[in-house]
């Protein structure tokens, strides 16, 4: 563990957390434990100790008598924080007599529910307990099962009339750690690397530290966030952070994985959540027809696609949506296929996908002068999509256009076919491809797919999703802050995120 010290001090952790349960040997406790704190003290840090019962989702299965002795004894030694099970203060009390703690010694309370996150209410009466208990410090942490949770545990955190540990556990309780310093947590947990946490949902003290740089939130940072299911694949967070940083605009944005739209966003906004500060949303799959019907207001493409994947905050705290998809995918398809003027006029696009991404590029394929064929799994919704486009448009099943049963300029893939980690599969097979002048890909994980790979075999044209996830994220940037978008950063920033140069 002294390794594991000197490793979290070079990625600079602010507090080392000793979790005494993941040692395979305290036979010895008090020479480990002096062991330890040295290593701590070496390096400045101060540090929380803490040898957590299986019974409280812990590693240690050992009698209760000697994991109290053993914590007593870190007390004794002066650790500045000892973390403690709620359950388990009366009888730590009990076993050390009421014994007071050494001057800069401070107790932890802990609480963790595996099951889900509670009511206010019932929040609220926990944190009353550990008060009344004699924590110096509370910690709540509970399994998010919506990214709701999220919200109520942050709102927690900024209600406390002292400073506590407020954490939702769990990837759709991520917002919660991400956002600690904002809404008044004491700290946050992050692991030295992927694969090490120590609780599920656990960010790495890396990605805390640089990608959404908790050092530099405050009670005024404005955050933004991807809305999608899922998410974790997205490298939205990389691109908009560095963009802030690169533009000295006080905002972090974060993931949020979201099972229902509606009910995320009467959680993070008024009047539920008065200390929001959550400005605008990037909408991804499956939630941007869902994100135009939630808007109190929409621009006129968004609204003529019947889709969008942009919401921006109003300073009335109400919400407008945008759709940037459509004009970013097909700046980019014009820029493949050499640009001049109106590049897309008399082309024939076929577009595979009727969903929110479909809709907004057939729409706007339509708009720059191409005639557009929609081919979809299920074929209705084609036809449904093609009908709304008017006179012009057509409809097949992919299976169909797998067959050869249409050919066309350019061919968009707006599903999520190929996309990581399925990354083997295509949405139609390399025989199709043949005849298209440029295959486009929406998807940018992986940065070249199967069907991008068979398209140059093809000798098509390729133009990467990578592109269009620049372009629409840069109107999205502009749409958030008002200010111009640094692209050059932030195509530079997905490329890394990707492990390009």
């Amino acid at each position: 563990m002294v390794d594991e010290i000197d490793e979290a001090a070079a990625l600079q952790a602010d507090i080392i957390e000793l979790r005494l349960d993941f040692l395979q040997d305290l036979t010895e406790p008090e020479r480990t434990l002096q062991s330890l704190f040295s290593a701590c003290q070496a390096h400045g840090l101060p540090y929380i100790v803490t040898y957590r019962p299986n019974w409280e989702g812990g590693q240690y299965g050992g009698g209760e008598e000697e994991r109290l002795m053993v914590l007593g004894l870190a007390r004794d030694l002066g650790a500045p924080y000892v973390d403690m099970e709620l359950k388990a203060a009366p009888a730590f009390t009990a076993s050390h007599g009421g014994k007071a703690a050494p001057a800069g010694s401070r107790l932890i309370l802990s609480h963790h529910d595996y099951d889900g996150t509670p009511d206010a209410e019932t929040l609220q009466g926990i944190l009353g307990r550990m008060t009344a208990a004699g924590a110096d410090v509370p910690k709540i942490a509970c399994v998010a099962t919506d990214v709701a949770d999220s919200a109520r545990m942050l709102q927690l955190a900024a209600d406390s009339p002292t400073p506590i540990i407020a954490l939702s556990m769990g990837e759709r309780g991520l917002p919660c750690r991400i956002l600690a310093p904002k809404f008044g947590g004491v700290l946050t947990f992050g692991a030295l690397s992927a694969g090490r946490e120590s609780a599920p949902g656990q960010p790495t003290v890396q990605q805390l530290r640089q990608l959404f740089r908790l050092p530099q939130q405050r009670a005024s940072t404005q955050v933004f966030g991807i809305v999608g299911k899922p998410v974790s694949h997205s490298r939205s967070p990389a691109l908009h952070n560095a963009a802030f940083e690169a533009g000295g605009v006080d905002a972090v944005y974060v993931p949020l994985l979201t099972d229902d739209l509606p009910r995320m966003l009467a959680a993070f906004g008024p009047p539920a959540f008065p200390a929001s500060g959550f400005n605008g949303f990037s909408v991804t799959i499956p939630h941007k027809v869902a994100a135009l019907e939630a808007a109190d207001e929409a621009d006129e493409v968004a609204a003529k696609i019947g889709a969008a994947n942009t919401l921006v905050r109003q300073p009335d705290g109400s919400l407008k949506a945008y759709n940037t998809d459509w004009s970013a995918a097909l700046d980019a398809v014009e820029a493949g296929l050499g640009g001049g003027e109106r590049p897309l006029a008399g082309k024939r696009v076929v577009v595979l996908g009727a969903g929110g991404t479909g809709r907004a590029i057939a729409f706007g394929a339509q708009q720059r002068g191409a005639t557009v064929l929609i081919a979809n799994r299920t074929r209705a919704a084609a036809e449904a999509l093609a009908e709304a486009l008017g006179e012009g448009a057509s409809a097949m099943g992919l299976e169909e256009l797998a067959g050869g049963g249409a050919a066309g300029d350019v061919l968009m893939n707006t599903t999520s076919v190929g996309m990581a980690p399925a990354a083997d599969a295509t949405p139609v097979p390399a025989a199709a491809l043949a005849g298209f002048k440029l295959v486009f890909d929406a998807i940018y994980t992986p940065l070249e797919t199967r069907l991008l790979r068979e398209a140059k075999e093809a000798q098509c044209k390729t133009v990467s999703g990578v592109e269009m996830f620049v372009r629409q994220a840069a109107q999205q940037f502009e749409l958030f802050t008002g200010q111009p978008a640094p692209l050059d950063v932030m195509r530079a920033a997905v490329l890394k995120s990707l492990g390009q140069r």
